[in-house]
Protein backbone atom coordinates (compact mmCIF):
# COMPACT_ATOMS: atom_id res chain seq x y z
CA UNK A 1 0.00 0.00 0.00
CA UNK A 2 1.56 3.23 -0.55
CA UNK A 3 2.39 5.81 1.78
CA UNK A 4 -0.02 8.47 1.27
CA UNK A 5 -2.85 5.57 1.30
CA UNK A 6 -1.35 4.44 4.50
CA UNK A 7 -1.46 8.58 5.90
CA UNK A 8 -5.12 8.68 4.42
CA UNK A 9 -6.14 5.84 6.36
CA UNK A 10 -4.35 7.09 9.79
CA UNK A 11 -6.07 10.36 9.85
CA UNK A 12 -8.97 8.89 8.93
CA UNK A 13 -8.82 6.71 12.02
CA UNK A 14 -7.83 9.76 14.01
CA UNK A 15 -10.63 10.98 13.31
CA UNK A 16 -13.16 8.28 14.10
CA UNK A 17 -10.84 8.20 17.41
CA UNK A 18 -11.27 11.97 17.99
CA UNK A 19 -15.08 11.47 17.50
CA UNK A 20 -15.49 8.48 20.15
CA UNK A 21 -12.73 10.73 22.69
CA UNK A 22 -15.78 13.30 22.12
CA UNK A 23 -18.67 11.37 22.08
CA UNK A 24 -17.61 9.28 25.71
CA UNK A 25 -16.31 12.29 27.61
CA UNK A 26 -20.20 13.93 26.89
CA UNK A 27 -21.66 11.01 28.09
CA UNK A 28 -19.51 10.64 30.97
CA UNK A 29 -19.27 14.15 31.88
CA UNK A 30 -16.12 14.27 31.75
CA UNK A 31 -14.09 15.99 28.59
CA UNK A 32 -11.43 13.34 27.48
CA UNK A 33 -8.44 14.74 25.79
CA UNK A 34 -11.06 16.50 23.66
CA UNK A 35 -14.12 18.80 23.90
CA UNK A 36 -16.16 21.20 22.00
CA UNK A 37 -19.16 23.70 22.60
CA UNK A 38 -22.84 23.39 21.50
CA UNK A 39 -23.50 26.74 21.89
CA UNK A 40 -22.48 30.30 20.29
CA UNK A 41 -21.39 32.20 23.56
CA UNK A 42 -18.01 31.69 23.33
CA UNK A 43 -17.85 33.31 19.85
CA UNK A 44 -15.87 34.03 17.94
CA UNK A 45 -12.90 32.46 19.63
CA UNK A 46 -15.09 29.40 19.32
CA UNK A 47 -18.21 28.84 16.96
CA UNK A 48 -20.93 25.76 18.31
CA UNK A 49 -19.28 22.69 17.08
CA UNK A 50 -15.72 23.55 16.81
CA UNK A 51 -13.30 21.40 19.38
CA UNK A 52 -10.89 21.75 21.60
CA UNK A 53 -7.72 19.98 23.18
CA UNK A 54 -9.01 19.50 26.97
CA UNK A 55 -6.21 19.50 29.59
CA UNK A 56 -6.87 17.63 32.76
CA UNK A 57 -6.81 19.19 35.64
CA UNK A 58 -4.03 17.04 37.00
CA UNK A 59 -1.64 18.66 34.85
CA UNK A 60 -2.64 21.80 33.50
CA UNK A 61 -1.13 24.03 36.25
CA UNK A 62 -2.52 27.00 37.73
CA UNK A 63 -5.91 29.05 36.59
CA UNK A 64 -5.46 32.42 35.83
CA UNK A 65 -7.70 35.43 34.63
CA UNK A 66 -8.21 34.72 31.04
CA UNK A 67 -8.14 31.20 30.69
CA UNK A 68 -10.57 28.88 28.77
CA UNK A 69 -12.38 26.33 31.25
CA UNK A 70 -14.58 23.70 31.01
CA UNK A 71 -16.68 23.59 34.35
CA UNK A 72 -19.85 21.66 36.10
CA UNK A 73 -22.19 24.57 36.06
CA UNK A 74 -25.18 24.01 38.81
CA UNK A 75 -27.31 26.71 37.04
CA UNK A 76 -26.17 27.24 33.43
CA UNK A 77 -27.91 25.48 30.83
CA UNK A 78 -30.03 23.12 33.80
CA UNK A 79 -26.83 22.24 34.79
CA UNK A 80 -23.59 20.39 33.41
CA UNK A 81 -20.61 21.26 31.36
CA UNK A 82 -20.20 24.97 30.34
CA UNK A 83 -16.60 26.01 28.46
CA UNK A 84 -16.45 29.80 29.37
CA UNK A 85 -13.12 32.22 30.16
CA UNK A 86 -12.31 32.96 33.36
CA UNK A 87 -12.48 36.66 33.84
CA UNK A 88 -11.64 37.22 37.26
CA UNK A 89 -11.16 35.14 40.64
CA UNK A 90 -12.40 36.29 44.08
CA UNK A 91 -12.60 35.01 47.17
CA UNK A 92 -15.96 33.01 46.40
CA UNK A 93 -15.04 31.63 43.46
CA UNK A 94 -13.74 31.98 39.74
CA UNK A 95 -16.24 34.83 37.59
CA UNK A 96 -16.33 33.26 34.19
CA UNK A 97 -18.40 34.84 31.34
CA UNK A 98 -18.62 33.39 27.26
CA UNK A 99 -17.00 35.62 24.83
CA UNK A 100 -19.82 36.67 23.17
CA UNK A 101 -21.89 37.01 26.42
CA UNK A 102 -22.26 40.57 27.69
CA UNK A 103 -22.75 39.24 31.19
CA UNK A 104 -20.44 37.31 33.12
CA UNK A 105 -22.26 34.01 34.53
CA UNK A 106 -22.25 34.81 38.20
CA UNK A 107 -24.29 37.79 37.35
CA UNK A 108 -26.98 35.66 36.45
CA UNK A 109 -28.16 32.51 38.41
CA UNK A 110 -24.69 30.84 38.26
CA UNK A 111 -22.89 30.82 41.93
CA UNK A 112 -18.97 31.72 41.69
CA UNK A 113 -17.12 28.46 40.41
CA UNK A 114 -14.38 26.53 42.57
CA UNK A 115 -11.75 24.78 41.58
CA UNK A 116 -13.07 21.48 42.26
CA UNK A 117 -15.70 22.15 39.33
CA UNK A 118 -13.05 22.54 37.01
CA UNK A 119 -12.48 20.14 35.12
CA UNK A 120 -10.32 20.61 32.64
CA UNK A 121 -8.63 23.93 30.60
CA UNK A 122 -8.54 24.05 26.87
CA UNK A 123 -4.63 24.06 25.55
CA UNK A 124 -3.96 27.60 24.58
CA UNK A 125 -0.97 28.49 22.51
CA UNK A 126 1.24 32.22 22.22
CA UNK A 127 -1.95 33.22 24.76
CA UNK A 128 -4.67 31.82 22.06
CA UNK A 129 -6.78 28.72 22.42
CA UNK A 130 -6.07 26.10 19.89
CA UNK A 131 -9.50 25.43 18.37
CA UNK A 132 -10.01 22.41 16.03
CA UNK A 133 -12.98 24.05 13.60
CA UNK A 134 -15.68 21.64 12.84
CA UNK A 135 -14.65 18.66 15.02
CA UNK A 136 -17.89 18.35 17.03
CA UNK A 137 -20.22 18.69 14.55
CA UNK A 138 -19.35 14.76 13.82
CA UNK A 139 -20.06 14.44 17.59
CA UNK A 140 -23.44 16.09 17.19
CA UNK A 141 -24.39 14.13 14.45
CA UNK A 142 -23.71 11.12 15.61
CA UNK A 143 -25.33 12.08 19.35
CA UNK A 144 -28.81 12.92 17.49
CA UNK A 145 -28.46 9.77 15.09
CA UNK A 146 -27.87 7.34 18.42
CA UNK A 147 -30.64 9.30 20.61
CA UNK A 148 -33.07 8.79 17.56
CA UNK A 149 -32.60 5.07 17.27
CA UNK A 150 -32.70 4.74 21.04
CA UNK A 151 -36.09 6.42 21.48
CA UNK A 152 -37.34 4.43 18.33
CA UNK A 153 -36.23 1.09 19.53
CA UNK A 154 -36.74 1.49 23.86
CA UNK A 155 -33.45 1.31 24.08
CA UNK A 156 -32.76 4.83 25.93
CA UNK A 157 -35.32 3.24 28.89
CA UNK A 158 -33.58 0.42 29.49
CA UNK A 159 -30.53 2.15 29.67
CA UNK A 160 -32.05 4.17 32.37
CA UNK A 161 -32.38 1.20 34.49
CA UNK A 162 -28.51 0.97 35.08
CA UNK A 163 -27.09 -2.47 36.07
CA UNK A 164 -26.43 -4.61 33.23
CA UNK A 165 -27.69 -2.74 30.57
CA UNK A 166 -24.76 -0.35 30.62
CA UNK A 167 -23.09 -2.92 28.41
CA UNK A 168 -25.47 -2.04 25.78
CA UNK A 169 -24.10 1.66 25.75
CA UNK A 170 -20.35 -0.24 24.44
CA UNK A 171 -22.23 -2.30 22.33
CA UNK A 172 -23.86 0.00 20.70
CA UNK A 173 -20.94 2.25 20.27
CA UNK A 174 -18.98 -0.45 18.76
CA UNK A 175 -21.87 -1.29 16.37
CA UNK A 176 -22.11 2.10 15.07
CA UNK A 177 -18.33 2.32 14.88
CA UNK A 178 -18.63 -1.00 12.64
CA UNK A 179 -21.71 -0.28 10.64
CA UNK A 180 -20.07 3.15 9.71
CA UNK A 181 -17.12 1.70 8.14
CA UNK A 182 -19.26 -1.44 6.75
CA UNK A 183 -21.56 0.88 5.16
CA UNK A 184 -19.12 2.52 3.65
CA UNK A 185 -16.76 -0.45 2.46
CA UNK A 186 -17.96 -2.48 -0.91
CA UNK A 187 -17.63 -6.12 0.84
CA UNK A 188 -18.60 -8.18 -2.06
CA UNK A 189 -15.79 -11.21 -2.25
CA UNK A 190 -17.44 -13.29 -4.41
CA UNK A 191 -14.45 -12.45 -6.61
CA UNK A 192 -14.86 -15.37 -8.79
CA UNK A 193 -11.49 -15.43 -10.97
CA UNK A 194 -10.68 -12.33 -10.24
CA UNK A 195 -7.33 -12.04 -8.82
CA UNK A 196 -7.49 -10.43 -5.45
CA UNK A 197 -4.42 -8.53 -5.08
CA UNK A 198 -5.91 -6.10 -7.28
CA UNK A 199 -8.20 -4.73 -4.51
CA UNK A 200 -7.18 -3.42 -1.22
CA UNK A 201 -7.52 -5.34 2.04
CA UNK A 202 -7.01 -5.39 5.96
CA UNK A 203 -6.89 -7.74 8.45
CA UNK A 204 -9.48 -8.06 10.52
CA UNK A 205 -7.32 -8.08 13.38
CA UNK A 206 -5.83 -4.43 12.44
CA UNK A 207 -9.41 -3.31 12.55
CA UNK A 208 -10.62 -5.23 16.11
CA UNK A 209 -7.02 -3.37 17.21
CA UNK A 210 -8.24 -0.14 15.86
CA UNK A 211 -11.86 -0.40 16.89
CA UNK A 212 -10.37 -1.91 20.50
CA UNK A 213 -8.76 1.76 21.24
CA UNK A 214 -11.40 3.85 19.99
CA UNK A 215 -13.96 2.33 22.67
CA UNK A 216 -10.98 1.44 25.65
CA UNK A 217 -9.23 4.81 25.68
CA UNK A 218 -11.41 7.09 26.16
CA UNK A 219 -13.43 5.07 28.74
CA UNK A 220 -9.86 4.54 30.35
CA UNK A 221 -9.57 8.22 30.33
CA UNK A 222 -12.53 9.08 31.82
CA UNK A 223 -11.85 6.66 34.75
CA UNK A 224 -8.63 7.64 35.36
CA UNK A 225 -8.33 11.85 34.96
CA UNK A 226 -10.54 12.52 37.23
CA UNK A 227 -9.72 10.35 39.78
CA UNK A 228 -6.98 11.84 42.46
CA UNK A 229 -6.07 13.30 45.72
CA UNK A 230 -8.26 16.53 47.08
CA UNK A 231 -6.63 17.84 49.69
CA UNK A 232 -8.03 21.13 52.20
CA UNK A 233 -6.64 23.04 54.76
CA UNK A 234 -7.89 22.98 58.15
CA UNK A 235 -6.95 25.54 61.05
CA UNK A 236 -6.39 24.18 64.70
CA UNK A 237 -7.53 27.39 66.53
CA UNK A 238 -8.92 27.79 70.18
CA UNK A 239 -11.20 30.29 68.43
CA UNK A 240 -13.05 28.03 66.36
CA UNK A 241 -16.10 29.84 64.02
CA UNK A 242 -18.87 29.03 61.70
CA UNK A 243 -16.57 27.83 58.95
CA UNK A 244 -16.25 23.91 58.96
CA UNK A 245 -12.42 23.65 58.59
CA UNK A 246 -11.40 26.30 61.31
CA UNK A 247 -11.96 23.55 64.42
CA UNK A 248 -11.11 23.63 67.83
CA UNK A 249 -8.15 22.76 69.17
CA UNK A 250 -8.10 18.89 69.54
CA UNK A 251 -11.82 18.57 68.18
CA UNK A 252 -13.64 17.15 65.66
CA UNK A 253 -16.55 18.57 62.79
CA UNK A 254 -18.18 16.51 60.24
CA UNK A 255 -18.20 18.01 56.16
CA UNK A 256 -20.79 17.45 53.92
CA UNK A 257 -18.47 16.20 50.50
CA UNK A 258 -20.78 15.91 47.27
CA UNK A 259 -20.13 13.94 44.19
CA UNK A 260 -21.46 15.06 40.66
CA UNK A 261 -21.90 12.83 38.07
CA UNK A 262 -23.08 15.21 34.94
CA UNK A 263 -22.72 12.17 32.11
CA UNK A 264 -24.98 9.93 30.90
CA UNK A 265 -23.35 6.95 32.37
CA UNK A 266 -23.45 6.02 36.28
CA UNK A 267 -20.55 5.50 38.11
CA UNK A 268 -19.45 3.49 40.84
CA UNK A 269 -17.28 6.16 43.39
CA UNK A 270 -14.82 5.43 45.93
CA UNK A 271 -13.71 7.69 48.47
CA UNK A 272 -10.99 7.35 51.19
CA UNK A 273 -9.07 8.65 53.24
CA UNK A 274 -5.45 9.67 52.10
CA UNK A 275 -3.96 11.48 55.36
CA UNK A 276 -4.62 11.10 58.91
CA UNK A 277 -7.11 12.45 60.69
CA UNK A 278 -9.98 12.29 58.22
CA UNK A 279 -12.37 9.76 57.80
CA UNK A 280 -15.12 9.00 55.63
CA UNK A 281 -18.72 7.59 56.75
CA UNK A 282 -19.83 6.17 53.37
CA UNK A 283 -16.76 5.29 51.10
CA UNK A 284 -18.36 3.58 47.74
CA UNK A 285 -21.52 4.75 45.90
CA UNK A 286 -23.10 4.54 42.67
CA UNK A 287 -23.84 7.89 41.10
CA UNK A 288 -26.46 8.13 39.29
CA UNK A 289 -26.50 9.87 35.33
CA UNK A 290 -27.00 13.12 35.73
CA UNK A 291 -27.29 13.50 39.46
CA UNK A 292 -25.22 13.61 42.69
CA UNK A 293 -24.40 12.02 46.17
CA UNK A 294 -23.27 13.15 49.00
CA UNK A 295 -20.64 11.47 52.14
CA UNK A 296 -19.65 12.80 55.82
CA UNK A 297 -16.20 13.70 56.47
CA UNK A 298 -15.15 13.28 59.71
CA UNK A 299 -12.27 15.86 60.20
CA UNK A 300 -10.09 16.10 63.35
CA UNK A 301 -7.54 18.79 64.58
CA UNK A 302 -4.50 17.97 66.46
CA UNK A 303 -3.95 19.21 69.65
CA UNK A 304 -1.80 21.92 68.70
CA UNK A 305 -2.49 25.34 66.77
CA UNK A 306 -2.37 26.12 62.89
CA UNK A 307 -2.73 25.29 59.37
CA UNK A 308 -3.01 21.31 58.64
CA UNK A 309 -3.75 19.61 55.40
CA UNK A 310 -5.94 16.71 54.87
CA UNK A 311 -6.59 14.69 51.92
CA UNK A 312 -8.68 12.18 50.59
CA UNK A 313 -8.34 10.18 47.42
CA UNK A 314 -11.77 9.06 44.77
CA UNK A 315 -11.62 6.73 42.14
CA UNK A 316 -14.36 5.99 39.88
CA UNK A 317 -15.03 3.31 37.67
CA UNK A 318 -17.75 2.27 35.09
CA UNK A 319 -19.94 -0.26 36.67
CA UNK A 320 -20.20 -2.61 34.06
CA UNK A 321 -18.92 -5.17 36.50
CA UNK A 322 -20.69 -6.42 39.87
CA UNK A 323 -20.02 -3.65 42.74
CA UNK A 324 -18.27 -6.63 45.27
CA UNK A 325 -15.77 -7.96 42.18
CA UNK A 326 -14.85 -3.69 41.69
CA UNK A 327 -14.56 -2.66 44.74
CA UNK A 328 -12.37 -6.23 45.55
CA UNK A 329 -10.14 -5.27 42.48
CA UNK A 330 -10.27 -1.84 44.28
CA UNK A 331 -8.68 -2.73 47.73
CA UNK A 332 -5.75 -4.77 45.69
CA UNK A 333 -4.92 -1.77 43.33
CA UNK A 334 -7.33 0.99 41.73
CA UNK A 335 -5.59 0.27 38.06
CA UNK A 336 -6.44 -3.50 38.46
CA UNK A 337 -10.43 -2.32 38.45
CA UNK A 338 -9.56 -0.04 35.33
CA UNK A 339 -7.79 -3.24 33.97
CA UNK A 340 -10.82 -5.60 34.76
CA UNK A 341 -13.49 -2.62 33.19
CA UNK A 342 -11.09 -2.27 29.80
CA UNK A 343 -11.01 -6.72 29.63
CA UNK A 344 -14.65 -6.84 29.25
CA UNK A 345 -15.07 -4.25 27.28
CA UNK A 346 -12.44 -5.43 25.07
CA UNK A 347 -14.07 -8.35 24.90
CA UNK A 348 -17.46 -6.66 24.17
CA UNK A 349 -16.05 -5.18 21.45
CA UNK A 350 -14.42 -7.70 19.56
CA UNK A 351 -17.29 -10.02 20.24
CA UNK A 352 -19.95 -6.84 18.39
CA UNK A 353 -16.64 -6.26 15.53
CA UNK A 354 -16.75 -10.00 14.50
CA UNK A 355 -20.86 -10.35 14.47
CA UNK A 356 -20.18 -7.46 11.92
CA UNK A 357 -17.83 -7.76 9.96
CA UNK A 358 -16.93 -11.98 10.08
CA UNK A 359 -13.34 -12.89 10.13
CA UNK A 360 -12.06 -12.31 7.01
CA UNK A 361 -10.02 -9.63 5.68
CA UNK A 362 -12.07 -6.39 4.97
CA UNK A 363 -11.73 -5.38 1.64
CA UNK A 364 -11.18 -1.50 0.55
CA UNK A 365 -12.06 -0.72 -2.73
CA UNK A 366 -14.91 -1.44 -5.04
CA UNK A 367 -15.31 -3.74 -7.24
CA UNK A 368 -17.55 -1.71 -9.67
CA UNK A 369 -15.57 0.99 -8.91
CA UNK A 370 -12.16 1.39 -8.66
CA UNK A 371 -12.90 4.07 -5.71
CA UNK A 372 -10.91 3.40 -2.22
CA UNK A 373 -12.59 3.58 1.25
CA UNK A 374 -11.05 6.91 1.74
CA UNK A 375 -12.44 8.47 -1.77
CA UNK A 376 -15.84 6.94 -0.44
CA UNK A 377 -16.07 8.85 2.66
CA UNK A 378 -14.75 12.06 1.02
CA UNK A 379 -17.27 11.97 -1.80
CA UNK A 380 -19.84 11.50 1.09
CA UNK A 381 -18.81 14.33 3.27
CA UNK A 382 -16.65 16.68 1.75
Amino acid sequence: MKVSKVLEYAVLLLLFAAVGAMLFGQAAGQPVLLGYVETGSMAPTMNPGDGFVAVPMAVAGPIESGDVVTFQAEELHGGGLTTHRIVRETEEGYITRGDANPFTDQAGAEPPVDREQIVAQALEFNGQVIVLRNLGVAVVTVQEFATGAMAATGIGALLGGGGSAQSLVWVGVAIIAVGFVVDAVTSDRSTGGRNRRRGNYIKTSTFLVVLVLIVTAPATASMVLPSGTTSFDIVSSESPNEDPLVLPVGGQNSVEYTVTNDGYIPVLTVIEPKSEGVSVSRSAFIVEMRSEQTTQLLISAPEETGAYTRSISQWRYLPILPRSLLLSLHAVHPLAAVAAIDLVLTLGTVASGLIAVGIGPIRMRSEKRNVTFVQQLKRRFL
